[in-house]
């Protein structure tokens, strides 16, 4: 058979174990390398080999610096490795517990070279070198290999060797890059100097290399950024001041990206360039002090061209053939745009409309594709749909950037484009909870559409979607309301971050400081405040827009239970307002059409409108400063709280204020707990304080609406506010309708 030990080998055995000394041994070495070579050893015969010598004695040869009279000073530590070199190509005897145990052996040697200058070094060190790369290349080939190498920190060693320029440090570099993409960026720990150390020097290179070398360095940048330590992301501005190499790869991509380029040199540059924007978003790519946008415009350009040049008039199976360089591409696009949506770069009236153009160029291709996959009978593979979602992340952004964007298209390709986003939704929702579930019983093994919500990068769009007729009639037809509930559990449960309970046997013993909420969870509560505010949003316009619909549906009355239920455990602080806001609306929105299933007895109402209330009380106060005459009267200007996010929250409070009005005419017992909170009377005490003919028009109007509405739900407050001085601020502000109200005809 082909896997049984050879018979020239079992000779060979049968010799090395026969010998009594290490120099009858020593000797019977050479017959091994003669028998690896002329014959073709399987695996088998291989491990035969390697146990018969035994490491040990390998590692004493490889150890040893005397060696007989006469002899080459490096004859034992040669032949230890030319055996090594010949035996561990196979995986039986590089994942062997004696070479795993031992892969310092071979970094040793490697970095023992760099003690010597490269023209000293002789001729049998340098083999030496050379062979023990070999045997760490065999060893990295195999998962229990790498494991090895990572757990004595190759990637140190091998960033030491290079930043010394010692010999065949191409290989070392190989070697790093093969454990990094492994392991990703738990492989700096207690790294970022090397890795910092090794960048600065691979970027000067990469600046002023202007051979072939340059575009092999991409090849080898692009997985370092990949998976570089969490600090140089956490920390990016940070990194782009103090280190040099960002600057230099700028410069670099920007001198090959402006040449005349084949494919082959563009494609790793665009690769590169992708992973810097990732790392240190869209502002890097503005570094040129003359010409800050070109490089960016031309960024969004040539992945917008290579899209279209990647997906028009081809198969599927042809598009997925350059799936790394496309989503290299879409990650360009998804950055550029988000950077082009906040509205920070001066554009020219001719450059926004080229960067549409080739915006719109790439993202009818995306459209089209879609649609072809979307009326295919035959199913997607997990490949293919995670390919998918790549596509759409970009095409998300896009319809987030372009609210009117070519809206016929992609109301066709919503259904299949919104069915993949469920999908990654509930994959990523499953994964999440069971990564924050200690789990100590089997490993998980997660579905490969878990690594990205597509459905969030959706959230934004479909808030405009749901304004256009067409496009919330494909929403409401495919139930999305139904996932978006879904989604805004979860992402409550995210951005509602309760601290550990305390066991009641340790709540008396004395506490240090409460310990600080970790950088990522704070980045991903941040995160789902931002889902919840663009479901809320969403949910807002099939309410104001969908009046029937949301009347009859049991699912907008589970929203409005669990809104009701929530609010008031949500702490109505700086980071939390925008979301109190939304969630505060959303349920004023929702009781004003649910008013027939509300009960006076639910004690959830109590708590809800008690926490609306204090929302928008909250938002005005009066300036008793802005006049120096001590008796001269204030001006309404927005609290400090809510200032700094005025422009999101004023649309919410004019809303709000509307709305709370509406629905005290429908439920007028609700009058109640706007009364007994004491607003309707500190309404009358800020506008008393307030100068005449200095109130807002839309300001005035939503004050003296919801006044009046509340008298007409309770004819008691008339006395409470005529005690309040309300005749003073119905005159000062000319409060015609509430003037009426409490003083008559």
């Amino acid at each position: 058979m082909s896997d049984e030990v050879l018979e020239s080998v079992k000779k060979c055995v049968g010799v090395i174990k026969g010998a009594k000394t290490d120099t009858e041994k020593f000797a019977a070495l050479f017959m091994v390398t003669k028998t690896v070579k002329a014959e073709k050893c399987n695996p088998r015969s291989k491990l035969a080999l390697f146990e018969a010598i035994e490491f040990k004695f390998i590692k004493r040869l490889l150890l040893s610096d005397e060696v007989p009279a006469g002899c080459p000073p490096f004859v034992y530590k040669s032949v230890a490795m030319s055996i090594l070199t010949a035996l561990c190509s196979v995986q039986e005897v590089a994942t062997h517990q004696e070479i795993l145990q031992n892969v310092d052996v071979f970094l040793d040697i490697v970095l023992g070279e760099g003690d010597e200058d490269e023209d000293e070094a002789d001729e049998d060190n340098l083999m030496l070198v050379n062979e023990a790369y070999k045997c760490l290349n065999f060893i990295a080939t195999f998962e229990q290999g790498l494991k090895a190498l990572f757990d004595v920190d190759t990637v140190g060693k091998m960033c030491k060797v290079y930043s010394q320029k010692s010999f065949q440090t191409d290989e070392a570099l190989s070697l790093l890059v093969t454990i990094v993409e492994k392991f990703g960026p738990p492989s700096w720990e207690n790294n970022v100097e090397n890795f910092n150390t090794l960048m600065n020097i691979l970027a000067v290179d990469f600046e002023t290399d202007h051979s072939e070398r340059k575009f092999k360095l991409c090849s080898i940048l692009s997985p370092l950024l990949g998976n570089c330590p969490v600090e140089i992301v956490q920390n990016s501005q940070n990194t782009c001041d103090n280190e040099i190499w960002p600057s230099k790869l700028f410069l670099g991509l920007r001198d090959i990206l402006t040449s005349k380029l084949v494919k082959a040199q563009r494609d790793p540059a665009i690769k590169l360039a992708s992973q810097m924007l990732t790392t240190f978003g869209a502002e890097w790519s503005l570094q040129d002090e003359a010409k800050p946008k070109v490089f960016f415009l031309m960024l969004i350009h040539l992945a917008s061209i290579e899209i279209r040049m990647q997906l028009e008039d081809k198969k599927f199976e042809q598009v997925l053939a350059a799936e790394n360089l496309l989503g290299s591409c879409f990650t360009i696009l998804e950055i550029s745009i988000a950077f082009l949506s906040a509205d920070t770069l001066d554009l020219e009236q001719k450059e926004k409309q080229q960067t549409y153009t080739a915006l719109k160029g790439a993202f009818t291709a995306v459209l089209n594709v879609l649609k072809t996959l979307s009326v295919s009978k035959k199913p997607l593979e997990i490949k293919e749909k995670c390919f998918v979602c790549l596509m759409l992340m970009s095409l998300s952004a896009w319809l987030t950037l372009e609210t009117s964007a070519m809206k016929p298209a992609v109301n066709n390709i919503l259904p299949f484009a919104l069915q993949i986003a469920n999908e990654s939704f509930f994959a990523y929702r499953a994964r999440y909870i069971s990564e924050n579930v200690k789990s100590e019983d089997k490993p998980v093994t997660y579905d490969p559409l878990s690594s990205i919500d597509v459905l969030r990068a959706f959230l934004p769009a479909l808030c405009h979607i749901t304004v256009d007729d067409k496009g919330r009639a494909v929403l409401l037809k495919i139930k999305q309301e139904e996932v978006l509930q879904e989604c805004l559990a979860f992402h409550w449960s995210i951005a509602h971050y309760k601290k550990p309970l305390i066991p009641k046997s340790e709540r008396c013993k004395p506490r240090g400081p409460e310990p600080e909420i970790p950088a990522e969870r704070l980045k991903k509560m941040a995160d789902s405040r931002g889902a919840i505010i663009s479901i809320c949003n969403t949910f807002m316009n099939i309410c104001v827009l969908e009046v029937d619909h949301v009347k009859d549906s049991p699912l907008f009355f589970t929203l409005m239970k669990f809104v009701f239920d929530n609010l008031p455990e949500l702490k109505n602080n700086h980071d939390n307002l925008v979301v109190y806001g939304n969630m505060a609306v959303l349920g004023l929105l929702l009781l004003k059409l649910k008013t027939a299933y509300i009960k006076k007895n639910d004690f959830s109402i109590c708590r809800y409108i008690q926490s609306t209330i204090r929302f928008l009380w909250d938002a005005y106060t009066v300036d008793e400063n802005s006049n120096n005459s001590r008796f001269a009267l204030g001006q309404l200007v927005v609290t400090m709280t809510y200032k700094e996010s005025w422009m999101e929250l004023q649309e919410l409070w004019f809303l709000g204020m509307q709305n709370l009005s509406g629905i005290l005419t429908l439920v007028p017992w609700i009058s109640e707990f706007a009364i007994e909170s004491g607003w309707a009377e500190g309404i009358i005490d800020m506008l008393v304080k307030i100068k005449p003919g200095s109130l807002p028009t839309n300001v005035k109007y939503a004050y003296e609406d919801l006044l009046c509405r509340l008298i007409d739900a309770n004819s008691d407050l008339v006395a409470t506010l005529k005690k309040k001085d309300a005749i003073t601020a119905c005159r000062g502000h000319k409060f015609m309708e509430l003037g009426k109200k409490l003083f008559g005809e």
